[in-house]
């Protein structure tokens, strides 16, 4: 058990029935009162953000988190993954996944563990992927007083919007944070 005082950025703790990681603190001594610790809340599974206080001395419950490489196989009902390093599968269910449409076989990506129960909680894929275009509109000359796109359909059935000048048969590079264009790959 922990208290306040071993809070710092990225500790992850069990509050409120879920697990949390620290994103930013504040160790608040104000002129009257007691000291307290102010926090912003990120939780692992959903995403959401929240801000909390604690009070000084509060106890915590600090839980170990483990990061693994691992290798994107195959799509069945659930996403199937190996470790790269010890050659384990996992499965994971599509909700775990920050980016499922841009995956592809033989992809690597992060998986984040519950150290004690050797729980899967997220999956995340690189920042980047490169992607071929399947199919997209031909860009018609002369269309372009205006920041234009177009929809273009990604190897792995994913559609965003690109740039007119982008054609069938090219790679593109995805941000998988956003699901947006970044950039042309020669």
């Amino acid at each position: 058990m922990a208290t306040t005082s071993d809070i710092r950025n990225g500790l992850t703790i069990e509050f409120n029935n879920g697990l949390y990681t620290i994103i930013e603190f504040q160790h608040v001594k104000p002129g009257k009162g007691p000291a307290f610790v102010r926090t912003k809340l990120k939780n692992i599974v959903s995403g959401k953000v929240l801000d909390n206080t604690f009070s000084a001395g509060h106890k915590i419950d600090v839980v170990r988190i483990e990061t693994r490489e691992n290798q994107f196989l195959f799509k069945d009902t659930f996403y199937n993954f190996m470790d790269v390093k010890t050659y384990e599968q996992v499965s994971l269910e599509e909700s775990m996944i920050n980016a499922p449409q841009f995956l592809k076989e033989g992809d690597t990506v992060t998986i984040q563990f519950h150290a004690d129960l050797e729980q899967p909680l997220t999956c995340e894929l690189q920042q980047y992927v490169t992607l071929e275009v399947t199919y997209t509109e031909p860009g018609i000359k002369g269309d372009t007083a205006t920041n234009a796109s177009k929809k273009a359909t990604l190897e792995t059935g994913a559609e965003i919007n690109v740039p007119l000048f982008i054609e069938t048969g090219e790679k593109i590079k995805v941000n998988t944070t956003d699901s947006s264009y970044s950039e042309r790959v020669k």
